[in-house]
């Protein structure tokens, strides 16, 4: 058995896959591409941290490679896709750096309180400046927490301990695992309005780019000092820089640029700011207990057949899994679809298979590929079949499978309840001929149309002139129509609009302008732009 490591691990990490007879640990970091895919040629499998890219062309020059494993959390280094194709198990180190990064907020939280790194340059300048360090106590103050996933509910906990009140806002998480925290939950308006500090922890997504902007910062509670360990791509740096100027935001500790380094250093150097080089996960322990976790599935994978943190395997029969296929994909783009039909807290999963396929046993896997497809665009982390029902509980989702030997006009049908404060969605669809997922019910509504890409759900009155109107308003913000089913039930219409969603540098934005506006139309009651990916 042959390993290649091919960035820094700790050598505790190395000794655990050395320990074992037989096998070869290539470990030298800084490799040339060429070079590293002359060693993968006979390895079965690669251990890598974040500077190493794991790509298709890497992939191809490994013929025996089986296993790629990512020291860390994310997984954006690695050809995920590429991987599954050539049937290579993908795995991380999930969560194992949380308690580094949360201990790395409240020592930023705490270090604004007390000015600490002005203090300290001030003493080593041989200044003793007293009386202009007069600091503020966390306790009694309110800490917002904006994501309440692994690493926010540390933070939350921590300042628990401080005697700070927190709230937090997570339109995802269960009220029970809030309450079992200690949290209050509210919009993230009402968390930015009553916050003292604002520490957050958010998935780097289209929507949460720049969440923190002008706008944001001037509804604030005024003095506001925010604390940001978890992606650059959430504040507007230009705005807080404002902000800052401003007297709005009262400082800011930021471990996390859009840039890394910064091509403009200046926010980072206002003396009410604190800033680090994105040093949040690294601590000793962090670093050893990543390292380990991620050699530790390396060595049961190869050793054993034992998949652990894996992101892109299924526990199914290859023959099986090959049958079942086109199902996954259709069940993973149903989650995603109505997760994206508005934000709601998820309280549960339901998954219902009708006709021939509830006799097939892979229905556990078609079950975790639903809720990959709801999480996915909710976490920042890798989220696949394999790890999609721990992190549906680790949020208080609960998932339940049904079966009916009833086809529902179609030989095979899966039908997804997602059950949410703000009411249930229901969606299903079936495998067209060859292999291609459709949409054929939204809402209890019969609306057939293809699943995948850009779509525009609409829900108005059955009423004339809808149609046309939608249309007009599309044509206007120049989206164009690839595809309009219509639906008509008891209660309505539904209507499913494919866009195609060009390369355009303002296309998200004329899409979101579009839906605004459609928003407004009287015989419009909802509208929501779902990204699948196909």
């Amino acid at each position: 058995m042959k390993i290649v490591v091919a960035d820094d691990l700790p050598a505790s990490a190395l000794d655990l896959l050395r320990a074992e007879t037989g096998w070869v640990i290539d470990a030298r970091s800084g490799r040339k591409p060429d070079a590293l895919a002359a060693d993968l040629s006979d390895a079965d499998g690669i251990l890598v941290r974040s500077a190493t890219k794991v790509t298709a062309a890497l992939m191809a020059a490994a013929p025996g490679l089986r296993i790629i494993a990512r020291a860390g959390t994310g997984v954006d280094n690695v050809d995920v896709a590429a991987a599954s194709a050539r049937g290579i198990l993908v795995v991380n180190a999930p969560g194992a750096n949380s308690i580094s990064v949360a201990e790395h907020a409240c020592a930023l939280m705490l270090a604004l309180s007390r000015t600490i790194p002005a203090a300290d340059s001030a003493m080593k300048a041989g200044r003793w400046e007293k009386k202009r360090f007069l600091g503020t106590e966390v306790r009694g103050k309110t800490l917002g927490v904006a994501g309440l996933g692994r690493i926010g509910q540390e933070v939350a906990q921590r300042a628990r301990a401080f005697g700070m009140r927190v709230v937090a806002h997570d339109p995802y998480i269960s009220k029970e695992i809030a309450a079992g925290l200690g949290v209050e939950l509210m919009t993230l308006d009402e968390v930015c309005a009553i916050a003292d500090y604002l520490t957050l922890h958010l998935p780097s997504t289209a929507e949460t780019k720049h969440l923190f902007n002008d706008d944001r910062f001037a509804r604030c509670k005024p003095g506001i000092r925010l604390i940001n360990t978890a992606r650059g791509e959430l504040i507007d740096e230009a705005a807080l820089r404002r902000a800052i100027e401003q007297g709005l935001v009262g400082g800011a500790g930021l471990d996390v640029f859009e840039t890394e380094p910064p091509a403009d250093w200046s926010l980072a150097q206002l003396p009410q700011v604190i800033a680090t080089p994105h040093i949040a996960a690294s601590t000793e322990e962090a670093q050893e207990l990543v390292g380990i976790e991620t050699a530790a599935a390396v060595r049961d994978f190869l050793r054993d057949g034992i998949v652990r943190n894996a992101v892109n395997f299924p526990s199914i029969h290859p023959d099986e899994l090959q049958r079942l296929q086109p199902w996954i994909r259709l069940s993973d783009q149903l989650g995603a679809l109505a997760s994206q039909m508005g934000t709601a807290r998820i309280e549960g999963l339901g998954v219902r298979y009708y006709g021939a396929l509830a006799e097939s046993r892979g229905g556990d896997v078609l079950a975790a590929s639903a809720a990959a497809g709801v999480l996915r665009p909710i976490l920042s982390s890798g989220v696949s079949i394999v790890n999609a029902r721990a992190a549906a509980r680790a949020r208080g989702i609960d998932i339940v499978e049904s079966r009916s030997a009833r086809s529902r006009h179609f030989t095979s049908l899966v039908s997804i309840k997602l059950t949410t404060d703000a009411g249930d969605r229901w969606v299903e669809g079936t495998v067209f001929e060859p292999n291609s997922p459709r949409l054929v019910s939204v809402r209890g509504v019969d609306v057939e149309a293809p699943l995948g890409g850009t779509m525009l759900i609409i829900a108005n009155d059955d009423q004339p002139g809808v149609i046309g109107e939608v249309g007009t308003i599309l044509g206007r913000h120049r989206v164009n129509i690839a595809n309009f089913a219509l639906g008509r039930g008891d209660t309505g219409a539904v209507g499913v609009v494919n866009v195609d969603e060009d390369e355009r540098a303002d296309a998200a934005a004329s899409l979101d302008a579009a839906i605004e506006e459609l928003r407004r139309v009287p015989a419009i009651k909802e509208a929501w732009v779902v990204r699948i990916q196909n």
